[in-house]
């Protein structure tokens, strides 16, 4: 009898397949699973076999983050990283303390503060100027449609009350006219086409910082949703390229070729191109990144309908449309027939329709593929369209820690979105109610790239524990997903996603031992506890990637 690897045992497992058939023991061997059983499978147990007793704990399949930048986290962490904080004195503390012990840089380089810390999300140079200096400085904000710059930063790169808006973002102004120190969407290209480009060596160093970030949470493989020329950090591609020569990429990694908003069909070639090129290991970039719309907090998201004035009234904004609908329309029915998945980025109700359409061009010019095209993030979708999802093969790619109240939501949104477009937020339910294919992702550094935090708004339509910003009932609660099928769609749905769903995703025998394990069954607590289930352990093919110190 052949002895297996590595055995699971003494703890339930949550297979994610379609029958969710509960199991007691797996057993792998030469990085596939071998055998799911409800016994112990000791049988398989040889002298150099490795049990792991989970002792009550849950094993499940490595969850699988459908839309992340694992580089730009990594870049976060090894720059002035300001997630943790959450108010404006914390913030200006924090690059206060990096300026000192950074003395020879020539940028201040930083992210992740939060609009709701600011009045109106829009913090000011006056302020950074106070801690930076001369040195200029650039600081997107946790949704990346941002940057908080200092007044060297605005000289550097000539605003001043004169320079006139880019038709893709806005400079906030102060009464006068004067430029403020926020820049929203593309106005942030303004400043960061200055910036020193990231050498391979650190944008590398990034990526494993970032790729044992992830692992840490149990996530073995994911979709990096923007590689390409993208913001201040240079390329992901080349970094897990060498990653993924050397063997240190561990993880498993669909790329997302960026579509430049600001070119048009021309731009096709370069993507084939760099698909073929942008192939290695563990990595391959089959995916096209197009991001339709901005965000509703910075009047940037794609709506139907204006915006409202705070007060009930309808103002003359409606957002913006990134790619004009005849242009995605072409794109989107090229790339298809190229064999390509698209990766839409939608917020807005038109955006998300306009992002609809255009697969619906593609299927009536093409017939129907298995390109898998998916649209993430979903804030607002009408009513008309959410049964569409299912209808075309769209997935919904979920970033369900955004459901809930929280200070942005409250501040920033509800009182702009006005009803009824205020209750169409993030409509899980809906959409799997409706057949929707449901995956998800966590568009780290945004937010935490915990998925357990993630699945338990998307089950409590709350904050998870430890990520609570005030007091507040739960979000739009009849749009809830239960547990199994959050947890299925931050494993097999996103595995769906990314061509993986053959070989990762489920606990099945004949597939990859890419596995995770809990610290408790989530199904036996109470909803409300889901979010503080923590990982313990993390294996890419049977080998242990992540140990938490108690495992």
């Amino acid at each position: 009898m052949t002895h297996a690897d590595l055995v699971f045992t003494g703890g339930p497992v949550f297979t994610a397949n379609t029958v969710r058939s509960r199991a007691g023991s797996v057993a792998v061997k030469d990085g596939r699973i071998v055998a799911v059983s409800p016994r112990d499978l000791s049988e398989l147990v040889g002298p150099s076999t490795e049990v792991v007793d989970l002792r009550g704990r849950m094993l499940i399949p490595g969850f699988q983050d459908a839309h992340v930048h694992p580089v730009w986290g990594g870049l976060d962490m090894l720059r002035c990283d300001l997630a943790e904080y959450a108010r404006a004195d914390e913030y200006l503390a924090a690059i206060a303390r990096y300026v000192d012990a950074h003395p020879d840089d020539e940028w201040i380089l930083g992210g992740g503060w939060q609009m709701s810390a600011f009045p109106g999300g829009t913090p000011t140079a006056a302020a950074l100027d106070r801690v930076t200096g001369d040195r200029p400085a650039f600081f997107p904000n946790r949704d990346g449609h941002g940057a908080w710059v200092n007044s060297a930063a605005l000289r550097l790169a000539g605003i001043d009350r004169d320079t006139p808006d880019p038709a893709d973002g806005r400079i906030q102004r102060d009464a006068e006219g004067t430029p403020s120190g926020t820049l929203h969407e593309g106005a942030m290209s303004l400043v960061n086409r200055l910036l020193p480009e990231e050498p391979l060596e650190r944008l590398t160093e990034a990526l494993l910082v970032g790729q044992r970030h992830l692992h840490s949470f149990g996530i073995t493989a994911w979709q990096d949703a923007i590689v390409g020329s993208y913001g201040d950090a240079g390329d992901p591609a080349p970094a897990y390229l060498r990653a993924a020569a050397d063997g240190t990429l561990t993880a498993r990694v669909v790329g997302a070729i960026w579509w430049d908003r600001t070119a048009g069909l021309e731009q096709i070639p370069s993507i084939l191109e760099r698909r073929d090129r942008y192939r290695g290991g563990r990595f391959a970039a089959t995916s096209v990144k197009v991001m339709q719309d901005g965000v509703a907090e910075n009047f940037t998201a794609s709506m139907l309908e204006p915006y409202c004035d705070g007060h009930g009234h309808f103002t003359d904004n409606s957002g913006i449309s990134f790619v004009a609908p005849e242009i995605l329309d072409e794109a989107v029915q090229i790339l298809d027939d190229e064999g390509f998945q698209v990766h839409f980025h939608a917020i807005g109700d038109r955006a998300v329709r306009e992002c609809l359409d255009a697969v619906e061009h593609a299927i009536a010019r093409n017939g129907r593929g298995d390109n898998r095209h998916h649209i993430a993030h979903i804030q607002v979708v009408h009513p008309e369209d959410v049964p569409r999802f299912r209808a075309l093969g769209v997935a919904a790619n979920m970033q369900s820690l955004w459901a809930t109240y929280e200070p942005q939501m409250v501040e920033l949104t509800l009182p702009f979105l006005g009803s009824p477009r205020d209750a169409r937020q993030y409509p899980f339910g809906d959409l799997l109610r409706a057949g929707a294919v449901l995956a998800a992702g966590s568009d780290w550094s945004v937010s935490t790239p915990d998925p357990m935090a993630a699945i338990h708004t998307a089950v409590n339509r709350t904050a998870a524990p430890g990520h609570e910003e005030g007091e507040y009932d739960a979000f739009l609660p009849e749009q809830a997903i239960d547990l199994a099928t959050s947890m299925t769609a931050y494993t097999a749905g996103s595995a769906w996603v990314n061509h993986l769903d053959d070989s990762t995703g489920t606990i099945e025998v004949g597939k990859y031992a890419d596995l995770a394990v809990l610290d408790r069954d989530p199904f036996a607590g109470p909803a409300d506890a889901i979010g503080a289930t923590r990982v313990l352990q993390t294996f890419v093919e049977g080998e242990r990637v992540y140990a938490a110190r108690d495992a």
